[in-house]
């Protein structure tokens, strides 16, 4: 199983601070060089868009060999994405730029596996190799390697191999992190605590709703988020109005764009494993998802696609959960929802009943939470459910955390209410 550490990298000193953005910034120039040379090529119809020149000598005695290696490699495996989605006819944009030297680069780097070692411990840190010519200058011997402190604890100190190691700078919190994957022995999961399953409905403004065989439900509440990306976004737009003639981005709105991103992953994560750990606890074995190819073009506004595709980010989101959900023994499995937040749990109808906000009412007299009905319906269409259900359990991000609010939605009832039963008709 591959697995992911994240941690943050603190140099012990300000020379070694300043080595290592000598060795990020080298980097980000080897980058743009070599993409440069792609796309000349790619713009040439005569041209070989792999045939770029040598580096290993330019660069080397700062990187060292082996990290020339892993940039190359990495840059060339950006283009052949670039094909593969060309081919496939998705809308996609040539690799692009580790920003430059005016406006600023991008501090990146990639380093080979056999490159870095990283020690956990009371006092974990990183090494890694350099250019014999950074050792040179920084009083480094030849075979030392410059040694940083490491902070955080990962999931994963255990592994039975370490991948290449990501290294950056993040400009919003004026820090270096690292991104290790690493493989993982399957032995060390979870095994599922029954044979219960569960169904989610993704969905816009409750960002997730589900519903379990066990008769339990969750609903994540997403509006507060959504109109923090928003306003986000709107800042983002009146910057880029203010740009002169020529450009198309700047320091800050790259600051913007990148804190929108990562407050959006950070919630993404957080509610991937409060779901799983919650589902996990219930006994749940498979997870079922709604698809959403079948509807959007059918049944969802503009706004609705926007907030579900560049928002949350559905695709993204089922990953993380994929992902989540493996270590729990836990298999996700993406089914079609077609009609199922149009249809009536009590009757069945698909053209009586009337959506408003959160709300799916029935000509039969049936009312209930429009995207619990619909997770619900995904539910009995893969399963047979057999319990009631109880009051649902309504979560709200608090930046942290996603916590239960008082303010749960009842469960889905009938009701006898004679205005209610005649909506729809």
């Amino acid at each position: 199983m591959e697995r992911t550490n994240k941690f943050v990298v603190v140099p012990q000193s300000d020379e070694d601070e300043e080595l290592l953005r000598r060795l990020l910034d080298a980097s980000a120039a080897l980058w743009n060089e070599i993409n440069y040379e792609h796309r000349q090529n790619y713009a040439d119809p005569d041209g070989d868009i792999w045939d770029i020149s040598e580096y290993r000598g330019r660069y080397g005695g700062v990187l060292g060999a082996s990290t020339v290696q892993q940039i190359e490699r990495k840059n060339r495996k950006a283009w052949k994405s670039f094909f593969a989605k060309q081919q496939k006819g998705e809308p996609t944009g040539k690799p692009g730029y580790w920003g430059n030297e005016d406006d600023g680069r991008e501090f990146r780097t990639y380093i080979r596996n056999t490159s870095y070692t990283v020690e956990w411990g009371k006092y974990s840190r990183l090494e890694i190799l350099v250019g014999q010519d950074l050792k040179d200058e920084y009083g480094l011997g030849h075979r030392e390697r410059i040694r940083l402190e490491v902070r955080g604890e990962p999931n994963w100190k255990e592994c039975e191999k370490q991948g290449r190691l990501e290294l950056f700078y993040d400009e919003q919190a004026q820090t270096f992190r690292a991104f290790q994957p690493v493989t993982i022995d399957d032995s060390r999961l979870a095994h599922p605590l029954a044979s219960e399953e569960a169904a989610l409905d993704i969905g816009a403004n409750n960002l997730v709703a589900c519903t379990t065989t066990t008769g339990q439900q969750y609903l994540y509440e997403g509006r507060d988020l959504f109109r923090r990306f928003c306003k986000t976004t709107r800042e983002i737009a009146r910057l880029q109005s203010l740009l002169r003639d020529g450009r198309y981005s700047s320091h800050r709105i790259r600051r913007l764009y990148d804190r929108r991103t990562k407050r959006r992953d950070h919630a993404q994560d957080a509610l991937a494993r409060d779901l799983i750990e919650r589902l996990y606890d219930e006994g749940v074995s498979t997870v079922y998802v709604g698809d959403l190819t079948d509807v959007l073009e059918t049944h969802w506004s503009v706004e609705t696609n926007a907030k579900t595709h560049n928002f949350w980010a559905f695709r993204a989101f089922v990953t993380r959960l994929a992902c989540t959900a493996e270590e729990y023994g836990i298999s996700v499995e993406v089914r079609s929802e077609a009609w199922t937040s149009q249809t009536c749990p009590n009757c069945g109808s698909t053209t009586d009943t009337v959506r408003h906000q959160d709300s799916l009412a029935c000509s039969c007299g049936f009312e209930g939470h429009a995207d619990l009905v619909a997770s619900e319906s995904l539910l009995r269409r893969q399963t047979t459910v057999t319990r009631s259900m109880a009051r649902p359990v309504c979560l709200k991000w608090d930046d942290h955390n996603w916590s239960e609010s008082p303010r749960s939605p009842r469960p889905n009832e009938e009701h006898t209410n004679p205005q209610v039963a005649s909506v729809g008709r």
